[in-house]
């Protein structure tokens, strides 16, 4: 592909994620990702934490099989392993592990130990933002699990949109849910979810970098909690 027909399609595909993010912002979260499958096919993935399977679940509806993306930090809670390992199990989806260049203990030999408290967003960068860059590049389009309920910084997250970063439609099928929804469709399809979600976190990231919540905080807090660092950077 030349340069002049990449840059065409990008621009055809940013303009189709705009488009579609006004289009169906008041679908649901099964018809915009039927609307994924429908328009990518299997140039389409769902990325997941495995905080829980929900948008996994409702991806496999309408393309079953779909590709979901994990991120193997080397630094998840092993209950964050054993989910994905249950998903795997259970659900009609290719689950595709990714990991970083570095092992932690190559990591800890360039930059020195517990670079997750001295430089987080490096850290974050190295073990997720990089491998998910190359874990991505067959795909013309990838879902996600934000919702705008989660966070002042996720407010405004169109349920399409366009990921300038990656030159990717990005598509967030349950933005407009709360956690009750969420709660809901989990207790109706019997979805997996991560069990650290039922002692007292909210929100489940690398160990290291991850606490419980508080009453009254918002689901994202237990993150990078003092730091000042809200997001790993693979959402902007």
């Amino acid at each position: 592909m030349t340069a002049v027909q990449e840059k065409d399609r990008t621009e055809d595909l940013k303009a189709l994620a705009e488009q579609a993010g006004r289009d169906l912002e008041d679908a649901s979260a099964l018809e915009i990702l039927q609307w994924a499958a429908d328009t990518f096919s299997r140039r389409f993935c769902v990325t997941s934490s495995m905080e829980d399977a929900v948008v996994a679940h409702l991806a496999s509806r309408a393309l079953p099989g779909v590709d979901v993306v994990f991120l193997d930090t080397g630094y998840h809670f092993p209950e964050t392993i054993g989910t994905r390992d249950a998903v795997e199990a259970v659900m009609d989806v290719n689950v595709i592990t990714l990991t970083p260049r570095r092992t932690v203990a190559e990591q800890d030999a360039e930059h020195g130990p517990r670079l997750h408290d001295r430089d987080p967003d490096l850290c974050c960068r190295l073990r997720k933002v990089e491998p998910l860059e190359q874990g991505l590049t067959s795909y013309l389009a990838w879902a996600t699990g934000l919702r705008r309920d989660e966070s002042p910084t996720r407010a405004t997250t169109p349920v399409v949109g366009w990921d300038a970063k990656r030159r990717k439609v990005k598509i967030s099928p349950i933005a407009r849910w709360t956690q009750d929804d969420v709660d809901a469709y989990v207790a109706e399809h019997g979805v997996l979810t991560n069990p650290l979600l039922m002692d007292g976190y909210a929100s489940v990231g690398c160990a290291p970098c991850t606490r419980r919540v508080l009453e009254g905080e918002d689901a994202r807090s237990g993150r990078w909690s003092g730091s000042g660092k809200t997001e790993c950077g693979l959402h902007g």
